[in-house]
């Protein structure tokens, strides 16, 4: 008996249930892939953002440091320059100062000579022509310049002496202080002089300290004729040039 062949077709049952698992985990799959490259992606992205900034701030902070660095520098170059400026403003303020004092000396060297041997200046006996105050530092001394001329043509020498006295205030009162409290007493008669057409006269003078000083009385007194006296404020004598020459304690004959 001949054996049957297979059937061509075969009829199972349809399972509804089993479809629906494979297609869920066919879904869970398909999404667990699309999360794990959502994820990879975005740690890739995180750690290159990481990454450029890092070197943008390093190239940021170089710039930055080397620009510090020219302003360091700049601001330096203008701290000497000024230095240097300000010494070269202070050297010449010393300078223009000295030489304005050099030709206010002159002036007042031209103005006495000028009052001395002027050719239309009047002939005049003896005169006290300057008196001049210069304070000795941290002491109640000064030191006085007197300054004596004529311009009389004479043969001989003029000689004698001349004496200060001060007036001033003492305890609300006018007092005068008189040669022998102000002078050295090696001079006690007055500081002796010799010349023929001037000469200036120095000393030192004190002060107590609870006397404020507002005049001065020039007295000379020759051997030979009339005394001749002058009276200077204080500060007029202060502020009066010192007329310096060679050998000011000797004649000087024009």
């Amino acid at each position: 008996m001949a054996s049957r062949p297979p059937p061509r077709y075969v009829v199972r049952p349809h399972d509804a249930a089993s479809q629906r698992r494979r297609m869920l985990w066919l879904g869970a799959a398909w999404l667990g892939s699309v999360l794990l490259a959502a994820l990879i992606v975005g740690l890739l992205i995180g750690a290159w953002k990481g990454v450029v900034p890092r070197i943008s701030d390093r190239r940021a902070l170089g710039t930055l440091t080397a620009q510090n660095e020219d302003l360091k520098q700049q601001v330096a170059n203008l701290q000497r320059s000024q230095q240097v400026n300000d010494i070269a403003t202070k050297a010449l303020r010393q300078t223009i100062s000295e030489r304005d004092e050099e030709i206010s000396g002159l002036r007042a060297d031209l103005s006495f000579y000028s009052r001395l041997v002027g050719g239309d200046a009047q002939r005049e006996g003896l005169k006290v022509q300057e008196v001049s105050l210069q304070a000795v530092p941290h002491s109640q001394a000064w030191n006085l310049t007197v300054s004596l001329t004529q311009n009389i043509k004479r043969d001989d020498d003029t000689t004698g002496t001349t004496s200060v006295t001060v007036e001033g205030l003492r305890d609300n009162k006018v007092v005068q202080l008189d040669w022998a409290t102000l002078g050295d007493a090696a001079e006690k008669d007055g500081i002796p002089f010799r010349f023929r057409y001037f000469q200036q006269l120095h000393t030192t003078i004190a002060l107590p300290a609870d006397f404020r000083p507002t005049r001065l009385h020039v007295t000379v007194q020759p051997e030979n004729g009339d005394p001749v006296s002058r009276a200077v404020a204080w500060n007029d004598a202060l502020s009066s040039p010192v007329t310096t020459n060679q050998g000011d304690t000797t004649d000087a004959q024009p």
